[in-house]
């Protein structure tokens, strides 16, 4: 688990500076302290920081050179499976000079290139250089667990684990206006596309190769929709599940260092240290948020788990000077605006873990694989929500915020902008009479996806919004995982991503996932034997944050909340019709549906001034 950073100059003669690829590198430091390197052949040069997880030796360094000397690779990740390759490469000729899955991946692909990746059981994003051809490939895992960004500027290719490095080589850091408006209308940008102009994402299962001669080639190599459709009939499963499941962990179990559990007490997360405690691993340490806020904790129900399967027990609380302390840095991790509003206590909690373990295990992904969304229910009778709208005129729920955010939510007329917004909590109708903004976002990666879920499972806008979720929503909450762990040097793994769970479920019928009042039943199902009654029906609470209270309550919010009213951010033409003091106002005198239109704005403000002013007119050579 690293960072890796990396520059081609397209004009073969211009040579890589030692100081541009070097402060990139260390732009990158928390993600990798344990060791650091730079490769560079004339106008290629690859960085590397290092956090050592599988063979904690020098001999794990990076870059990594193939023993020929042709390719020279930085990787940022873990090959779960590498040790099953050790027969076949020995067969081959290859000597295993190291106990690193790195070593493993570089003479994979020197063996069949590219074709190797479809074997892999892991997250990784990777560069290499090969010195004959002169070409760079670079790639991503599956569902994008492991980040990889990109820039062309001034006929030179930059790539690395995360956006801020690219500013630091020299990166004009330049806002898009179509980020800015998908950011708003929708949460976040997805695809290729970020908030900053000319930065791109590598897409999950996708890779770039670059020739010298500036030509590019894109390869999509692994594609969910072709899995799911061509999957085999599962005949049990349940037991497919739990097998499965429970084989994905163990692999995830590989390491050289202690392994914890980030633990919510919600179903997904304690599957995951049920399936740990049954298969009889030892000396877990479990990670818990606590609340003081009784309707947002779930501490104590954790505690008594981690007691039942004798683990360790470590929780976190934060308030006041230290939430907003994490706050700020949890959004130059994150290098763009805060989104899921629990980034300062992931970033909190990793902290905490970080002098106990290495790598964290997490229940991300359950909920967008077996429909635990409680958003996804109005989408099995579409026909019932302009009823719903309907009694919005009754002014009925004012006061019921999740009663008022459905009503808002029926007035959305067509099947396709149904799955769009389905993530999202506040809608066009909203945006227009609150923010004066009509103009929806492009969108084009969203409504490629929404066409793929729509040939997949034409007619079942849950399966759609499911399949869309993985694409998009999912991949925002990854990059979440990623920044916060890796921003305490810790490795985060997602056992429920195994490729085996992705394509099998995809391929099940309606009945193992929506069965049930919450969904994932085919977990729910699986678990039965292994945990606690008040478990498996507890009322999913998740990281919720009573962020309304914090903002407008807690003294170390209460200037920044003053100085929100005033931002600059309301000076640019985008937000200019947008009456920040209204809506203040409105949340002082305890509206809470407030909370959805202002912490997307309290966010960017945060971030413009805390973020971006680190980069302006920040140059390179």
């Amino acid at each position: 688990m690293c960072g890796i950073n990396g520059i081609l100059h397209l004009q073969s003669q211009k040579k890589v500076s030692e100081r541009v690829l070097t402060q990139m590198r260390d732009a990158l430091e928390h993600r990798g302290p344990d060791d650091k390197g730079i490769y560079i052949d004339k106008n290629v040069g690859l960085g590397h920081r290092r956090l050592s997880i599988l063979d904690v030796s020098a001999a794990g360094h990076q870059p990594f050179l193939s023993e020929d000397g042709r390719y020279a690779m930085v990787y940022n990740g873990e090959i779960y499976n590498f040790k099953e390759f050790y027969a076949e490469l020995k067969s081959k000729g290859f000597d295993i000079k190291t106990h690193s899955d790195t070593e493993v991946l570089i003479k994979l692909f020197q063996m069949e290139g590219l074709k190797m990746l479809s074997r892999l059981n892991g997250m990784f994003a990777f560069a290499i250089w090969d010195t004959v051809e002169k070409k760079l490939t670079v790639a991503r895992d599956r569902m994008g667990v492991k980040p990889l960004y990109y820039s062309f500027y001034n006929e030179t290719f930059y790539f690395a684990s995360e956006q801020k490095a690219l500013f630091t080589a020299g990166v004009p850091l330049k806002i898009s206006q179509d980020g800015i408006e998908e950011y708003i209308f929708n949460r976040f940008v997805t695809g290729e596309e970020t908030l900053f102009q000319n930065v791109k994402k590598v897409l999950p299962g996708h890779a770039l190769i670059l020739h010298e001669n500036g030509k590019i080639e894109t390869e999509k190599w692994w594609d969910l929709k072709y899995q799911i459709q061509n999957h085999d009939i599962i005949k049990n499963p349940v037991d497919w599940f739990r097998e499965t499941f429970d084989d994905s962990i163990r692999l995830r179990m590989v390491s050289d260092v202690p392994v914890g559990v980030l633990l919510s007490a919600g179903l997904d997360s304690s599957s995951v240290l049920s399936s740990l405690h049954s298969q009889q691993y030892k000396d877990i340490q479990a990670f818990t948020i606590a609340f003081k806020e009784e309707e947002h904790d779930e501490s104590q129900l954790a505690k008594r788990l981690t007691a039942q399967y004798q683990y360790g027990f470590n929780s976190l609380q934060l308030e006041d000077d230290d939430l907003y302390s994490k706050l700020l840095t949890a959004t130059y991790f994150q290098d763009e605006p805060l989104m899921h509003l629990s980034e300062p206590h992931l970033l909190g909690i990793s902290q905490l873990a970080k002098p106990k373990v290495k790598v964290l295990l997490s229940g991300e992904g359950a909920d967008e694989l077996m429909g635990g969304y409680v958003r996804y229910k109005p989408l099995q009778f579409p026909s019932l929500l302009h009823s719903i709208a309907m009694l919005g005129k009754l002014d009925l729920f004012a006061n019921k915020p999740r009663f008022e955010k459905l009503i808002r939510y029926a007035q959305i007329k067509e099947d396709r902008d149904l799955v769009l917004f389905n993530g999202s909590n506040i809608y066009p109708k909203d945006i227009a009479a609150t923010f004066g903004m009509n103009t929806l976002p492009k969108n084009e990666y969203r409504y490629k996806i929404y066409e793929e879920a729509k040939s997949l499972y034409p007619n079942d806008l849950r399966r759609q919004a499911l399949y869309f979720d993985q694409h998009t929503y999912l991949c925002s909450l990854l990059d979440r995982n990623d920044r916060c762990t890796m921003g305490a040097s810790i490795e985060c793994r997602e056992p429920f991503l195994d490729q085996r769970l992705l394509a099998g479920l995809g391929s099940l019928d309606n009945k193992w996932l929506f069965t049930g009042k919450k969904g994932k039943y085919i977990l729910k199902t699986a678990m039965q034997s292994r945990l606690p009654e008040e478990i498996l029906n507890f009322k999913k609470v998740g990281l919720s944050t009573p962020w309304g209270d914090y903002i407008t309550k807690s003294p170390a919010f209460k200037e920044e909340l003053e100085s929100f009213s005033n931002s600059d951010l309301f000076k640019m033409p985008y937000f200019e019709k947008i009456k920040v003091k209204n809506l203040i106002a409105n949340l002082q005198k305890g509206d809470v549906t407030m909370v959805s239109y202002i912490m997307p704005l309290f966010m960017m403000h945060i971030w413009l001034k805390n973020y971006v002013n680190k980069f302006d007119g920040l140059q390179q050579e």
